[in-house]
């Protein structure tokens, strides 16, 4: 097994870090290697500029400024994302990193007919630890879509027998002590179920 972490948030103490230090600390104990891919830290810009976006088809440029984060993708068997969930969704960041490295030749292949071919065959399993602001329920009267870009979305170009894990911490503006500990025992178990799966 060998894994890539993107994480995405602005502050340093914020819980989310809680949650990769929660993560990173099960890989190291079960000696899982890892990548470690923290967008704000790396300052990655998630604009889609016009000139990426003219090259977006072209298999033999589209890789261009993005090459770390392709090669690590291609190295990876399972990819795990760390974000805070904001107004029901993907933060910007994330969403930025989907449309600027998950291009074509590397996610999915496209046919003379226009088809999508998944094309992250390497990836066998898939997490999804955030938290959440809302309570459960209106999260899931929202729809959750964050949850289902990635859930849905990204795994449909992962191996078909990809293996998912989900955890949310909901009600996260008036979260305890007690909730975020409870919390990162899930996050543990959680980790401790990809390692094994």
């Amino acid at each position: 097994m060998h894994a890539l972490i993107i994480y995405c948030h602005p502050n340093s103490e914020s819980f989310s870090k809680a949650i990769l230090e929660q993560v990173v600390e099960r890989l190291r104990s079960q000696q899982v290697g890892y990548e470690l891919i923290d967008l704000y830290k790396d300052e990655f810009q998630p604009v889609l500029t016009k000139g990426e976006l003219d090259r977006y088809l072209d298999t033999s440029v589209n890789r261009q400024g993005i090459e770390h984060h392709i090669e690590a993708l291609e190295r990876c068997d399972t990819l795990i994302f760390i974000y805070p969930t904001w107004w029901y969704g993907l933060p910007a960041m994330i969403k930025g990193w989907l449309d600027r490295v998950l291009v074509p030749g590397v996610a999915f292949k496209l046919t003379e007919q226009g088809a999508v071919k998944p094309n992250l065959q390497n990836i066998k399993k898939l997490a999804v630890f955030t938290t959440c602001g809302a309570p459960r329920w209106l999260s899931f009267l929202i729809g959750t879509p964050g949850k289902k870009t990635i859930l849905r979305g990204v795994r449909l170009l992962c191996s078909p027998w990809v293996k998912t894990r989900y955890a949310a911490h909901y009600n996260m503006d008036s979260s305890t002590v007690a909730s975020r500990q409870r919390h990162l025992k899930v996050i543990d178990r959680k980790t401790r179920g990809l390692c094994k799966a």
